[in-house]
């Protein structure tokens, strides 16, 4: 079958010339004072329509061939528009704005701006304006990858939402789109090399950067926000970021201008959108999208020159806002304790099917968090509660001693005696004989399950069996004396104490578990 030929109706270079010709004037008059984006915008669709008015419409009794079709004379007006902005660019070094090639927008910056949030920054530049929120967590809330990477999560995340509010549209709300995943990516990016080691700062960090206003460069816009948010939230980063977008303007003949803080109409008339973050010392991040074929080494060195100029010019006025990393945590952000258990603990901690650990975090308000190397990461708003569950996690890594004194818990009462756990996991026998300074007939008589009570710990035996004394602590015998007066142990009775382990012979976790919290069995 005969393919059929598509007939392309392009603008001849006459009606190109004839619209360049009506509308260079206008447009040469209105680009000659600085513009905001609602002024250059509206101020191009007057001329537009003015323009088609008198070359597209045919008055009565008109003739229709000595006037252009409306498609035609639409292309040629975004041609015109085009070739006068960036031909002022080039000989006149002057953007829609006013700004130099080499100029950067005002530049506004606030933190802590939510009393609620872990910590929160406003970066406004130009008419771009970035709101970012940081959230702290535990690493038990890091996300997790299902790739074949060998990283299986992620403990820093960067959220970039871009709502139509913030170009002045009214529309549905949808998912996320291509472009906000990429944007929060390179934000993402930009700043994980400053992010603190899991080993020095055991958080889980969340940054969502909000486009409050749109007017060019919001993924640089949200690099800076971020750094401040994080600042804020007293995250101690490595060192402060920022980033800036740089365009370029070229023609035919060779001639270039580098063009710094790029807004939108220079992004959409331009001929790259190069963005560039970092440090004071280094690049962290880098993107580049260009409309033409490539790109001179000489274009490049220029670019990277400037922007490490825009930068630093950048990097000082947030600093002037917030010098370095706050020295605390803000109120409501949870604080973590770190502890350090045996491996052989772990099991214990969590207990059967996480009965031990979901105990612990519904009766002091913590969440935990555990490695399979032992470490412990307790977090908590509350202090006291943190600190009941420092303690109880703590005792986990302890050991009873001959001669230490224990309060503890009666977990198992016996015809011959009461079972005390003294330790997390570890318990003994407090024969009958060695409850109280009198004859006990009934072990009822003197203590009730659940009751607390003070023992000694006067013998631990080659298997590990505990023998506890409430009498020492009544007499204030020492435990050799306690010894010698202790009765003989009663069959049946004896072996029941020691450490249990709380998991039997697991001694830890089961195959897979990695951080605790609950019945989740921890981060995989």
């Amino acid at each position: 079958k005969t393919k059929r030929e598509v007939t392309l109706f392009v603008p001849s270079d006459e009606i190109k010339k004839k619209v360049f010709d009506h509308v260079s004037g206008p447009m040469n008059a209105l680009l000659d004072k600085p513009l905001s984006k609602n002024e250059f915008y509206s101020g191009m669709s007057t001329i537009k329509t003015e323009a088609e008015t008198e070359l597209c419409t045919v008055p009565g009794g008109g003739n229709p061939a000595e006037y252009m079709p409306v498609n035609m004379f639409r292309e040629s007006f975004e041609l015109a528009e085009q070739a006068i902005v960036r031909e002022r660019i080039l000989s006149m070094g002057k953007r829609p704005d006013g700004r130099a090639p080499t100029d950067i927008r005002p530049i506004w910056c606030e933190v802590g701006i939510s009393p609620r949030a872990h910590g929160s920054g406003l970066f406004t530049r130009g008419e771009t304006q970035i709101l970012s929120v940081a959230t702290l967590a535990t690493l038990g809330e890091a996300q997790e990858l299902d790739n074949l990477s060998p990283i299986k999560d992620k403990r820093y995340l960067h959220h970039y939402n871009f709502p139509p509010y913030s170009t002045g549209e009214v529309k549905r709300v949808g998912g996320q789109s291509r472009r906000e995943v990429g944007h929060g990516a390179l934000a993402e990016r930009a700043l994980e090399p400053v992010i603190p080691a899991e080993e020095t700062f055991p958080y889980t960090i969340r940054v969502v950067s909000e486009a409050l206003s749109s007017n060019g460069s919001t993924s640089m816009g949200s690099v800076c926000g971020s750094t401040l948010a994080l600042m804020d939230a007293g995250v101690p980063i490595k060192a402060p970021v920022s980033g800036v977008a740089m365009g370029l303007i070229t023609d035919d003949s060779g001639r270039y201008k580098i063009l710094t803080d790029i807004q939108g109409t220079e992004d959409h008339l331009g001929d790259m959108d190069f963005k560039v973050a970092g440090t004071s010392a280094g690049i962290t991040a880098l993107q580049m999208d260009i409309k033409i074929s490539g790109l001179s080494a000489q274009m490049m060195k220029e670019a990277l020159e400037q922007a490490k100029i825009a930068r630093a010019s950048i990097l000082e006025k947030m600093l002037a806002v917030l010098p370095a990393s706050r020295a605390d945590l803000k109120e409501h952000a949870p604080r973590i304790i770190t502890v350090k258990i045996p491996v052989d603990k772990i099991g214990a901690l969590i207990g059967p099917g996480g009965k031990n650990i979901r105990a612990l975090q519904e009766e002091t308000g913590a969440k935990i968090d555990i490695e399979e190397d032992g470490t412990v990461y307790i977090a908590s708003t509350d202090g006291v509660g943190a600190k009941i569950a420092q303690e109880r996690v703590a005792a986990l890594g302890e050991s009873a001693v001959i001669g230490n004194i224990y309060t503890g818990k009666v977990v198992r009462i016996a015809d011959f005696g009461a079972f005390v756990e003294i330790l997390p996991g570890v318990d003994g026998l407090v024969h009958i004989s060695q409850l109280a300074s009198k004859r006990v007939n009934k072990v009822e008589d003197v203590v009730g399950m659940g009751e607390e009570i003070t023992v000694m710990v006067t013998d631990i035996d080659p298997q590990g069996k505990i023998r506890l004394s409430r009498q020492a602590v009544l007499e204030g015998w020492t435990a050799e004396e306690a010894r010698a007066k202790d009765g003989p142990r009663r069959s049946g009775g004896g072996d029941r104490g020691g450490d249990r382990g709380r998991g039997g012979d697991r001694g830890g976790p089961s195959s897979g578990s990695g951080r605790g919290g609950g019945d989740r069995g921890g981060r995989r």
